[in-house]
């Protein structure tokens, strides 16, 4: 059996940049039109070659969601994208639209069509007959489970692939189908512009006292009506590989590239541990940890997930303070600064195929050779003698609690 593949999101530059130095096997992104993230960052028809030509220098597949349902006056402008994707050398395209699908089978010849989650795709005849189709991937609606999954990788062809969510965040709708965000900000979910309503606090106002809000509980500790916790399956990955899974996405093109970095990092070494045959080392599991999110679960792969009520906020411990630019034999970092800290401070340094390690912080230098005790303007190049080399990107953090209250 073959390793199963992990796809990373890249909202950018920079978070793509990052996936690809921390290990993904391909990345997801989307160009300025007809992606189902509008607020991601997203590359611009310039940006977009340069960043499959540097995801192919490092071996790195680039997959380009299309995965909106056009209207009737944006489907005239598809072709000429679609031309566009395949012209910058875009590996495959992510679909949700029939027509969209059609129309990049004739005007991307080149991308394979992987059918986007936004597709339902949970039987194994929707998934032949999008095979049909001509699609060689389909990424399955989140809420089938690992038998589910298991049937339709018997009862499709072997050449067609299977890709399921393994990280991130999940919507409360079915398969991401909501007009909550629509009916009260007027911000289409469907359409790349979801204001996340389903994490709103709540209360009630009765129509008749303006202005009156009255607390609205489940229990002592207040209400959770739409409240869902993020997925995690780093813990199960060879339950995944088991039952045919071909690729594993990690959810997040509206994520950090912090995030994207230590997520993908996690789930490389995991993995990788898995191929070889070895327990996954927990210092991998641990790293998921680092990353704002919310309690954790393994959504629909062995059975309703439940509720969770303890909150609804995320939990946010770790803060980027640098990211190392460059760095000698002798450990000797160039770094940019991200968030404020000092000499003194005891801070954790992971990296590219580099497990975290702790340090305190030395007395810095300027770039003129100054001693520098707390470099205080943000993206500053200054120098940190580190107790040993590491790789460009290697990330800076430190323990603090910025999660709401």
């Amino acid at each position: 059996m073959s390793k199963i593949e992990l796809l990373s999101p890249a909202g950018d530059m920079e978070r793509l940049k990052m996936a690809v130095a921390y290990g993904a096997d391909a990345v997801y992104l989307a160009g300025t039109d007809f992606g189902m993230r509008s607020f991601a960052g997203n590359f611009t028809p310039e940006e977009l070659p340069r960043a499959v030509e540097h995801a192919h220098k490092h071996g790195v597949k680039v997959h380009v969601t299309v995965n909106t349902m056009p209207r009737n006056d944006e489907v005239v402008s598809l072709p000429a994208y679609l031309e566009q994707l395949q012209d910058a050398g875009v590996d495959a395209l992510i679909l949700a639209d029939l027509g969209a699908f059609t129309l990049a089978g004739k005007y991307a010849p080149k991308c394979q069509r992987h059918v986007s989650t936004q597709q339902s795709i949970a039987n194994y005849e929707c998934a032949k007959a999008w095979y049909d189709l001509g699609a060689t991937r389909v990424v399955l609606a989140r809420e089938c489970s690992l038998e589910e999954i298991r049937t339709i990788r018997e009862k499709t062809p072997k050449e067609l692939e299977i890709e399921t969510f393994g990280h991130g965040a999940m919507c409360v709708s079915y398969s991401g189908r909501c007009l909550l965000s629509n009916y009260m900000t007027g911000r289409d979910s469907n359409r790349g512009a979801c204001a996340q309503p389903c994490r709103y606090q709540y209360a009630l106002m009765e129509e008749k006292r303006p202005g009156e809000y009255f607390p609205v509980f489940e229990d002592e500790k207040g209400t959770y009506i739409l409240n869902s916790r993020d997925m995690c399956m780093i813990d199960h990955l060879q339950d995944l590989q088991d039952v045919g899974v071909d690729c594993i996405k990690i959810e997040g093109r509206a994520k950090s590239s912090y995030y994207a970095a230590v997520v993908t990092g996690a789930y490389r070494h995991a993995i990788d541990d898995i191929a070889a045959g070895r327990p996954v080392d927990p210092v991998w599991r641990d790293e998921v940890d680092h990353v704002s999110h919310r309690i954790y679960s393994t959504g629909f792969y062995y059975g309703f997930p439940g509720q969770y009520t303890e909150n609804s906020r995320y939990i946010r411990e770790w803060q980027v303070c640098a990211i190392v630019e460059s760095c000698d034999e002798n450990g000797l970092a160039r770094c940019s600064l991200r968030n404020k800290f000092k000499a003194g401070d005891v801070i954790e340094a992971v990296g590219p195929d580099t497990r975290p390690f702790q340090l305190t912080v030395p007395m810095m230098r300027d770039l003129d050779g100054n001693d520098l005790e707390e470099p205080r303007t943000p993206q500053m190049l200054f120098d940190l003698q580190l107790p040993c080399p590491v790789p460009p990107l290697t990330i800076l953090r430190r323990s603090v609690d910025l999660s709401a209250k």
